[in-house]
């Protein structure tokens, strides 16, 4: 398949109403509003074709740039790429969930993350820390560095309260993705989820909520699911 028999593809399977919800959460124009679930008819047409996402996530087309990362392939895709790539997600849902998901099946994933964090660019920053959660969520704990862990938790503890928005959800999530999924913090990240309290975002908003990781792990613990590792990243 080509280029635009894929675009033909996905704007027949996109629908006003999920349209509408992705705009809702940040996507604009062009889009066509196609569920994740539906795309797998394309996948397995497809499967891996990293030529082809190119193509699709340099349409600007929210769909196509989702598209993208589910044929991607991770291993042919340099830093200098996903630096591309990271630069053309404008909202969340292609920041942390297309470009952070498809850098964490890399060797070069923890590498390129913690630039991310260590930059004071919104998005990048939620997909360093959100690659990290894709990340402690799928391999063994032995692939990371335990201390380096406890300072990241340390870094969240001291700046999540004014970290930007987005970034203010990923490090939410990275705090309770090591106390589900990386045995050896999971008491520290306890510690530091109760310390930090409820987070407020989108404050003075309709959208304004509180997040709190320490309710959320309570639930994991209590299920007794301790532990949990995906089998793959990208479903």
């Amino acid at each position: 398949m080509n280029l635009e028999m894929v675009m033909q593809e996905l704007e027949a399977l996109g629908k006003e109403r999920t349209k509408k919800i992705y705009q809702s959460n940040g996507a604009h124009e062009p889009l066509f509003g196609v569920a994740t679930g539906e795309m797998k008819s394309i996948f397995r047409k497809i499967k891996r074709n990293q030529p082809l996402a190119e193509q699709l996530y340099a349409t600007g087309n929210y769909d196509a740039m989702y598209f993208a990362g589910v044929i991607a392939d991770p291993k042919a895709m340099s830093e200098a790429d996903f630096e591309r790539w990271i630069d053309r997600a404008y909202f969340y849902m292609l920041s942390d969930y297309v470009v952070a998901v498809t850098l964490a099946e890399t060797d070069i994933a923890q590498e390129v993350a913690d630039k991310w964090i260590a930059s004071d660019i919104e998005l990048k920053m939620s997909a360093g820390w959100s690659c990290y959660c894709w990340l402690l969520g799928n391999r063994p704990d032995r692939e990371f560095s335990e201390g380096k862990i406890a300072d990241m938790l340390e870094l969240i503890k001291n700046r999540i309260h004014d970290a930007p928005e987005r970034t203010k959800y990923a490090m939410n999530n990275f705090m309770y993705t090591v106390a589900v999924s990386y045995l050896p913090l999971h008491d520290k990240s306890v510690e530091v989820a109760k310390e930090v309290g409820p987070v407020e975002v989108n404050r003075g908003t309709a959208k304004s909520k509180l997040l709190n990781a320490s309710v959320n792990i309570k639930k994991v613990v209590e299920k007794g699911k301790l532990g949990f590792k995906r089998k793959y990243v990208r479903c």
